[in-house]
């Protein structure tokens, strides 16, 4: 099925006059957290988001034109540039290379239509077993455990391990971010922070 990104894209907050020209806005709701310069760190909320810019209902403010990294669910890591306060929280730019700014666009077009389209989240892509399935979970605390990829995707994985992290749990799977989403008998299904591309799934899983 071939996705149409007008369905849910809107412009709000635009950011001045380049920004309006070049990138649409897309109202989302996903959470996250984000960094100020003097490295505290707070939770936050998507309100909306272009290949340039996001706005954020986020509890503390920087300074003008500080520089912000953000962690964001389904997104992953953006830096950008504090612009202004808004209602609840800030507007910041995206700095990213033109490489990046492509793939978040699709990453922002998949997240609109998703919702209108009532996409099943945990079968959006096609799944694999990928040729080297035996890997190490790292937990927030450091700790690594076995686990063997039962299938993957561009957006997650189920992996058989025996001590099953809590539902929620933020761990990386080998080097990718991931969350745990499920669990079953064997182990649990995890939930990647961004939605990766075939490429990025074969060198990090097959190479």
């Amino acid at each position: 099925m071939k996705y149409n990104a007008n369905l849910a894209a809107v412009r709000l907050l635009p950011f001045g006059k380049q920004d309006r020209r070049r990138f649409q806005r897309v109202k989302l709701n996903i959470l996250g957290r984000y960094m100020l310069e003097d490295r505290r760190e707070f939770p936050c909320q998507v309100v909306n988001m272009s290949p340039g810019g996001v706005a954020l209902i986020a509890p503390a403010l920087g300074a003008s034109n500080e520089r912000i990294v953000a962690y964001l669910d389904y997104i992953g890591r953006v830096e950008g540039r504090f612009v202004r306060p808004i209602d609840g929280g800030f507007a910041m730019t995206i700095e990213a290379t033109q490489r990046k700014r492509e793939k978040l666009a699709a990453q922002l077009t998949w997240l609109a239509n998703r919702h209108v389209l009532n996409l099943p989240e945990d079968r959006r892509h096609e799944r694999f077993t990928p040729v080297k399935p035996f890997q190490e979970v790292t937990l927030p605390d450091g700790r690594k455990l076995r686990c063997r990829i039962i299938d993957i995707s561009l957006s997650g994985a189920a992996i058989a391990v025996v001590d099953k992290p809590s539902i929620g749990t933020p761990v990386l799977l080998g080097p990718v971010r991931a969350q745990v989403v499920r669990h079953f008998d064997e182990g649990v299904a995890v939930e990647f922070t961004t939605v990766h591309t075939p490429e990025s799934i074969a060198f990090h899983f097959d190479s």
